[in-house]
């Protein structure tokens, strides 16, 4: 029995020698940390939270995008309209400058004229006149209209009277005209002023 309790008593020393020599182990793997390092813990991130963030990023992004492409096709629409509006614009403006020349000839010719050439002239004046308004173009009433600089270019002043006050248009050098409520050729005036 003796033997048995050495055997014991032995074999409980060797236990103990084995955990303090494993514990040894373990402390000589773990590295001392300096005073500067900082132990930076793993947040742990629930991939639930993870995906619903990502799933809503993605839906702003989607939202940014779709409202993106509504404003593109509004823009393209709007320039579509506007180059149907106004695309037959510069052949107007070509028109106009003949109806001009026409009425300067007309100018020439009296009123109780019944010539071939000015019953084609008055005729061609009309027509092209027809069409053109037809189009959408309009002449800018400008003659003893208060001056407008958006839709009149001031040729030349005059000293403003009791009857031409300060401002108002005296005399229409060249008639303008508008195009769609655009203006096409700016009116050519004689403007009253005070200096």
């Amino acid at each position: 029995m003796a033997s048995r309790e050495v055997q014991n008593t032995r074999s409980k020393r060797m236990n103990m020698t084995d955990e303090q020599d494993i514990e040894q182990e373990e402390a000589q793997d773990v590295v001392p940390l300096e005073e500067d390092e900082v132990v930076e813990e793993e947040v742990q991130v629930d991939p639930l939270q993870e995906a619903l963030e990502r799933a809503e990023k993605a839906e702003k992004e989607i939202a940014y995008r779709d409202a993106e492409i509504q404003n593109i096709r509004k823009r393209s629409m709007q320039e579509k309209s506007e180059v149907m509006k106004f695309g037959s614009m510069p052949l107007a403006r070509r028109m106009v400058g003949v109806l001009t020349d026409v009425d300067r000839a007309l100018q020439s010719i009296d009123d109780d004229d019944q010539s071939a050439v000015a019953q084609g002239l008055r005729l061609l004046r009309n027509k092209l006149w027809h069409e053109l308004s037809a189009e959408g173009v309009a002449e800018i009433e400008a003659k003893s209209k208060p001056f407008d600089p958006s839709t009149m270019d001031a040729v030349m002043t005059i000293p403003a009277t009791e009857q031409h006050p300060a401002g108002m248009v005296v005399d229409l050098l060249e008639a303008g005209f508008l195009y769609k409520e655009k203006v096409m050729v700016a009116a050519r005036v004689v403007v009253a002023s005070e200096d």
